[in-house]
């Protein structure tokens, strides 16, 4: 099964589902069994299946090593209840499916899940809206010039190569500074975030990933903002925050053994109570840390956690963590700490009797990050594959990110100026992209590294031809520099020596022929 043959778009999950169910009826290998005296062709063992669905699954970069067998039963218990499999009698949906020899078979109508009907009223209301807006952001993104066999550029590191075409620097001086509202400076705070999510996710349209309207401002100005010198949130509200004895509990746990002073019981199977007494409190949170109006987002992120595509996912997460109310991140926040510390700790007790620390932690609290509202079949290996990245990248992850205020700053500092309007009346500033690159043979790629190489060469000229604050003489001295590195662009552009004397409005200068003078013959001088 291909880790990218799922795109990112709306209904990703669904569409997963149905990539699993079809490579699992397409590869899952199909033989004669005996069973209570009697023959069955074309079918599987329960045990059987569970090996090559683990295989499969722990292969697959959406869900990754990680999964567990039992994930892998309770899979296939989806399977048997929604119809993908059958028992070798039929029946299905009631029954039960566990690890033995108990025989299955698939039936013939299809497991394929349909997609959900677009809502009229998401759609109007969608980011289609602002899709259609998105041509006034005048983005050019200069390392698009030089082909790539696959994976995608950071815009961060190519920052200073992204050009915009704004007012003329003529009538700069003309335009005077203007106030801004909080309202403008909201507007810009959550057109610029949907632009990087749109341009990291590499899709079209942010339609039915998220609703424009899901994005407030002031949550990802407050997570920004105030934080402490750990870069956790700071809550103004401590309502909102953890209660104290869950805190007093993270701590222990994330600083054991250190922690356990004096004042701490030592009993045995101490720390068994306090890690149960904290997976207890996130366990009755009413909603995921991630919200459940955010899951398709998280969703679209699994995509890109592959090695190759890794600082990617990073920077996506970095900015959708942004748009989590404030005692969300910082509840996650605090909990990725403590279950990383734990993870690496090895002073830390034994706190499962068939399970290892991480695997516990990752069972433990991934459908407290990130679940559906309605259930959905692959929500618990996909919330565990989320959980495992966040805890191997959570301080990068949960970081501020400064090139995000420096963008904003920067639109805001020509909205004032008057080069811009705010979004959806006029003109703003670009801002840094990824660019997605579709992978194209090596034949092609070497094709493509000449003739794509001699095109911005070939535009780099054209600047210079055309660039009219460059004084006459220095022109000169850099065609005649560029004429002696690329004779053979040079020459297409200047054909002939007239071509190239209209250039600076000089008469062309026809050289004489040379006189041919003959050699004198100098006779032997011997005699």
């Amino acid at each position: 099964m291909d880790s990218r043959g799922v795109p990112p778009g709306p209904y990703r999950a669904t569409k997963l589902w149905n990539e699993v169910t079809t490579s699992f009826r397409a590869g899952m290998p199909l033989r004669k069994h005996r069973q209570h005296f009697k023959k069955y062709g074309n079918c599987f063992t329960a045990g059987e299946a569970v090996d090559w669905l683990y295989d499969l699954l722990r292969s697959n970069s959406n869900f990754g090593p990680e999964v567990t067998r039992q994930q892998t039963i309770q899979l296939l218990r989806k399977f048997l209840k929604n119809h993908v499999i059958e028992d070798i009698k039929g029946r299905w949906g009631s029954e039960n499916l566990d690890d033995n020899n108990q025989l299955f078979r698939f039936p013939t109508t299809s497991p394929l899940k349909t997609l959900p009907r677009r809502h009229p009223e998401l759609r109007k209301n969608s980011i289609e809206n602002f899709s259609k807006d998105k041509d006034i952001f005048k983005l050019r993104n200069l390392s698009r010039r030089t082909p790539k066999k696959h994976g995608l550029h950071s815009s961060q590191e190519n920052a200073e190569k992204v050009k915009c075409e704004i007012i003329n620097e003529d009538q700069e001086s003309s335009v005077n500074n203007r106030e801004i509202s909080q309202e403008d400076v909201e507007e810009v705070w959550r057109y610029i975030i949907l632009i990087y999510l749109q341009t990291v996710l590499g899709v079209p349209s942010l339609e039915e990933v998220i609703n424009p309207r899901q994005v407030i401002p002031q949550y990802i100005m407050y997570n920004m903002t105030n934080t402490s010198k750990h870069g956790v949130v700071l809550l103004q509200d401590k309502s909102e925050d953890l209660p104290h004895w869950v805190l007093s509990a993270m701590k222990c746990l994330a600083n054991w053994p250190r922690s356990n002073d004096t004042n701490n019981p030592t009993y045995v199977g101490f720390e068994r109570d306090v890690f149960r007494t904290i997976a207890d409190y996130f366990l009755d949170l009413p909603q995921p840390l991630l919200t459940f109006e955010y899951y398709e987002l998280f969703v679209n992120i699994l995509g890109l956690l592959q090695p190759h595509l890794e600082k990617v996912a990073i920077d996506a997460l970095q900015l959708c963590c942004l748009l989590l109310p404030p005692p969300n991140r910082r509840k996650l926040q605090l909990l990725m700490r403590m279950i990383s510390r734990m993870s690496q700790n090895v002073d830390m007790p034994k706190l499962h009797d068939a399970m290892g620390t991480r695997s516990l932690m990752i069972h433990t609290f991934s459908r407290c990050v990130l679940c559906c509202a309605e259930e959905v079949d692959l929500d618990e290996l996909l919330a565990a594959r989320l959980v495992s990245f966040l805890m191997d990248h959570h301080q990068e992850i949960l970081q501020v990110p400064s090139y995000l205020q420096t963008a904003v700053e920067k639109q805001l500092d020509y909205l004032r100026k008057g080069h811009i309007k705010i979004p959806g009346d006029g003109l703003i500033a670009p801002l840094p992209t990824y660019s997605y690159c579709k992978q194209i043979s090596t034949k092609e790629f070497d094709e493509q590294k000449i003739s794509v190489s001699q095109a911005a060469i070939a535009e780099l000229l054209e600047n210079i031809i055309k660039n009219k604050s460059l004084p006459l003489k220095e022109k000169r001295k850099k065609l005649k520099q560029f004429q002696k590195e690329y004779p053979l662009i040079y020459q297409t552009r200047f054909p002939t020596t007239e071509s190239e004397a209209a250039l600076f409005g000089d008469k062309p200068t026809i050289k004489q022929p040379m006189l041919i003078l003959r050699k004198p013959k100098f006779r032997s001088l011997r005699y």
